[in-house]
């Protein structure tokens, strides 16, 4: 039995499988992109195949046997594929885009170090991915017919003899060589302008150095290159320098191809044993051979438990895979690790390097100030250091919230798999659209934001979006499109999910809300329409008229809003029936630390941050009115929701005599104004988490220390707006 690694390698396993997992993940969506009505890009299939050869040798080091199982049979079935001995069919698709979730449930095992229930997923995958391909076809070889010289053909590898055979394959075929010259200190980026510029026309196959060159300094290659474009085109990307002819063929004729798909001198010929879908699976057997194609260019690793094919007959014996209601409960990433720049951590190193030196400065101005010298003097003296220190902890803070900072990339790219696994499940033509990948925020937010995000795009692709044939019925085109995008304003990040599917009824909104007990009818009838859309975040509320695995049960939308809501955040809504829904969340890009405004309330001191601060306003209380029930202010010439503090928190003490100090926040489209009795001054807090007494209490998001020893509450200005925007309907209204 393998010894288990420490907790220190344990941690560096899961997160470096995780990263690779990631690229897995996302090179299979692109490869899956690239392969729409067209032969597989060799540049995704060779970024699949390394990320699985990474993981192979990753989990086999460290001893996750499930996962060395798995990663060498998907390792193996890629080979097939580039090497053309296997079609990259919907099935070969399917299982491909299936492994990623098991790889991710193996790694949060070992990163809980709870046992093993992967194990029957993972090598009944295994089996499936080496299901013995069918039968090739023998036929002519395409290369017998080029006039290609011996000593090339001798060096190429199987991989690029196979790319070649593909290449010729195609209409209208040509090869050309390329003989290129580089200086030897910078061929390498020379190299990579010229592929550059040639792919746009067609393939490189095969870069080889060219015998003869004189010039120790220089370097020359032969490049083959297959293209369908005529030699005056090539010519011109190829460069001034280099010189371009064609190879041509024997005979002048037309050369001989296999089909793409095709083993080496075989054509492709429909699969006798067709691979059913994921959802659908395999037993595995000790008993049976192992059926798998024996694959000379893999390296040794170990090798799965020998398995059989179980009848159709018998699905109760069927270990499943994750379907899309399992395996995608959560998109949080088990590992929170962070890569980050070298630059960034150097230039930590040198604000650290110049706070030394401060301290050592104050630290001689106190010995100073013991030792009797003028006050006066070390007083200048003091205050300078003070700034310097002021500035250099700025840019420490700077730079560390900088380090904290992802790409939402990594959270959308996930969200792009578990869509287009859901469209299928679902029979639905669906596109996902993604803009603003590269928008950074604190990577603790984008973990948090990983699980609200899921359930609004499941809810989209469930409950928004129309069969085909009834979008067509309805004028729409058959494929509907669900754009995620997200762009930064400020300190804040603003995430977008928006549809084209049948929008939210409003009117059967309030039906479902009173039905299910979850608002009176009488005060449901005094709801605004806004107010009526804010009632799917109510727990219990549900719409649809079955219970699936996906969804029906009332659960998801009350926990996007409690998720955003524990990040200070807020979500707004807007639809229109027929033509398609938008959520619209607004989050801080960071919550570690933040400028606040510090006030006081009946005596209590609060820090509101002032991300969420507009304006400060004197108010005299003779200007404020009271509608239903609600204390407004009028603020050139529009009414503004009024909370006083104080109140909100049910503090007891008598509201000052004098003028009101309102401070006007917002988030989003929601504007209140906070009203509070002093106003202290601003300053940079750190935030810390409430412990668990004080963790559900409302409109507070956790504690900080003001630097003389006195602890505040932190208030969360989005839970503020929300519980006072919801306070004026009956039945719906709450402390959380």
């Amino acid at each position: 039995m393998a010894e288990r690694p420490s907790q220190k390698a344990l941690a560096e396993f899961v997160s470096e499988a995780q990263e690779t997992i990631e690229a897995l993940d996302r090179d299979l969506l692109r490869l899956e992109d690239a392969r729409q009505g067209r032969e597989p890009d060799p540049d995704a299939l060779n970024a699949v195949f390394r990320a699985a050869h990474s993981l192979k040798g990753l989990s086999a080091m460290f001893g996750v046997e499930r996962m060395t199982t798995l990663a060498h049979a998907l390792e193996d079935r890629l080979d097939d594929v580039r090497m053309g001995r296997r079609a990259l069919d919907a099935d070969t698709l399917d299982l491909l885009l299936a492994a990623p979730a098991i790889f991710n449930a193996i790694i949060g095992e070992e990163a809980a170090q709870k046992p093993a229930a992967t194990v029957e997923q993972a090598q009944a995958l295994a089996v499936r991915l080496r299901a013995a391909p069918a039968p090739p076809v023998e036929t002519a070889d395409p290369l017998a017919e080029l006039e290609l010289e011996p000593g090339v053909r001798s060096v190429l590898t199987e991989y690029e003899e196979h790319r070649l055979r593909t290449a010729l394959g195609r209409p209208g075929a040509r090869l050309y060589r390329i003989g290129v010259r580089f200086d030897l200190a910078t061929f390498d980026a020379g190299l990579d302008e010229l592929k550059k510029r040639l792919r746009p026309l067609g393939e490189v196959i095969s870069t080889l150095p060219s015998p003869g060159e004189a010039d120790p300094d220089a370097i020359a290659f032969d490049v083959l290159f297959g293209s369908a474009e005529a030699l005056e085109r090539v010519r011109p990307a190829a460069g001034e320098a280099a010189s371009v002819e064609e190879i041509p063929r024997r005979g002048g004729g037309a050369v001989c191809s296999s089909a793409p798909g095709a083993t080496p001198h075989s054509s492709s010929i429909p699969d006798l044993n067709p691979i059913p879908h994921p959802s659908l699976s395999l037993s595995p057997s000790p008993t049976a051979p192992q059926a798998a194609t024996p694959n000379p260019h893999q390296s040794p690793s170990p090798t799965p438990p020998p398995a059989k094919l179980v009848p159709r007959a018998q699905p109760e014996a069927q270990p499943s895979f994750p379907t899309p209601a399992e395996a995608d409960t959560s998109l949080r990433s088990v590992s929170q690790a962070v890569r980050v720049d070298i630059r960034k951590l150097d230039r930590l190193m040198n604000l650290v390097g110049e706070l030394v030196l401060v301290k050592t400065s104050l630290l001689g101005i106190a010995e100073r100030l013991r030792a009797g010298e003028d006050s006066g003097t070390l007083g200048l003296e003091l205050h300078r250091e003070g700034r310097s220190l002021q500035r250099k902890l700025n840019e420490l803070q700077g730079g560390v919230l900088e380090v904290r900072m992802v790409p939402l990339g990594q959270i959308f790219d996930k969200l792009s798999r578990m869509a287009r696994k859901l469209s299928r499940d679902l029979a639905k033509q669906i596109e996902l659209k993604v803009v603003g990948s590269d928008v950074e925020v604190d990577k603790l937010i984008v973990e948090d934001l990983s699980d609200p995000l899921m359930h609004l795009i499941r809810n989209a692709l469930d409950h928004a979006m129309e069969p085909p044939a009834e979008r067509v019925r309805a004028g729409k085109p058959p494929t509907g499109r669900v754009t995620l995008s997200a762009v930064q304003k400020g300190n804040h990040v603003v995430i977008t999910v928006e549809d084209d599917g049948a929008g939210i009824d409003a009117e059967r909104v309030r039906e479902v809300a009173v039905e299910r007990g979850l608002v009176t009818a009488e005060a449901a009838a005094q709801l605004s329409r806004r107010e009526v859309l804010n009632l799917i975040f109510l727990p219990g509320f549900s719409t649809a008229k079955q219970v699936t695995a996906l969804s029906g049960r009332g659960v998801g939308m009350d926990v996007v809003k409690n998720n955003i809501a524990a990040m200070s955040g807020i979500i707004d809504i807007w639809t229109e029936p027929g033509r398609g829904t938008r959520f619209e969340i607004t989050l801080p890009v960071t919550l570690a630390i933040v400028r606040a405004l510090v006030v006081q309330a009946a005596g209590r001191t609060y820090a509101i941050p002032l991300n969420g601060v507009l304006e400060i306003v004197t108010v005299d209380p003779a200007e404020l009115r009271t509608i239903e029930q609600r204390e407004v202010l009028s603020l050139r010439g529009a009414t503004l929701p009024l909370v006083r503090l104080s109140r909100f928190f049910e503090t007891p003490g008598d509201p000052p005599a004098g003028p009101l100090f309102v401070v006007v926040v917002g988030l989003a489209q929601e504007r209140l104004g906070m009203a509070v009795d002093a106003l202290v001054g601003q300053q940079d807090v750190v935030v810390k988490p409430l412990g668990r007494a004080l963790a559900g209490v409302s409109g507070i998001t956790g504690a900080t220390d003001l630097g003389n020893r006195r602890t505040v509450l932190v208030l969360d200005v989005g839970a503020v707006i929300a519980e006072t925007h919801g306070a004026g309907f009956a039945g719906v209204a709450g402390r959380r």
